[in-house]
């Protein structure tokens, strides 16, 4: 569900958070419109609206764990986890954690990747939020989900600040439901 269905239509910190995102074409290959978030966390309005929505959202919903998916939700996950009084888990990359690690593998568009945590990360029925920068087609944010279930957890919602529109009809991501702040900009 995009933030502007869900009671923010209007609001003007989604413009701005939209706004804030640089477009770079054919990066990081020919056809591909990346969406920079780097603007936006440069900017700290912006940045500070988006982890503003985030946090009005899932402050009472009883959350004891923000997962961020490598890399860039590494940079949204932290300050919400903070605010909201839970743990931030890290998912990463393989090789890139210490010690015994659980993994979970997922097909992309253009290959195969993994996510790895620690294998003492989740303690058996925590509730967990995975926020990530941008959903695409769903793939790395349901190796989270599925990583996180393995652990233990129970996921409550997936998060991204930016949405591709054809995500917009599927609301639900493994059964899990999905927020979207702001759709990709042209």
């Amino acid at each position: 569900m995009f933030a502007a269905e869900n009671g923010l239509r209007g609001d003007p910190r989604l413009e701005a958070i939209s706004d804030a995102i640089s477009v770079v074409p054919n990066f990081p290959k020919p056809g591909i419109m990346f969406q920079d978030i780097t603007t936006l966390v440069s900017n700290h309005k912006a940045f500070k609206h988006t982890v503003d929505i985030f946090v009005d959202r899932y402050k009472d919903m009883g959350i004891s764990i923000v997962a961020g998916v490598e890399a860039r939700g590494f940079i949204f996950a932290p300050p919400i986890a903070l605010a909201i009084g839970a743990k931030f888990v890290p998912l990463r990359k393989p090789g890139k954690l210490p010690g015994e690690v659980i993994s979970e593998a997922y097909e992309l568009e253009y290959g195969n990747d993994c996510l790895e945590m620690h294998k003492c990360a989740v303690e058996k029925g925590e509730r967990a939020l995975v926020i990530d920068d941008l959903v695409a087609t769903g793939g790395t944010l349901s190796a989270a989900i599925r990583l996180l279930e393995r652990g233990g957890a129970e996921v409550v919602e997936c998060a991204c600040v930016i949405g591709v529109p054809e995500i917009k009809e599927r609301r639900m991501l493994d059964g899990k439901p999905l927020y979207v702040l702001v759709e990709p900009r042209q």
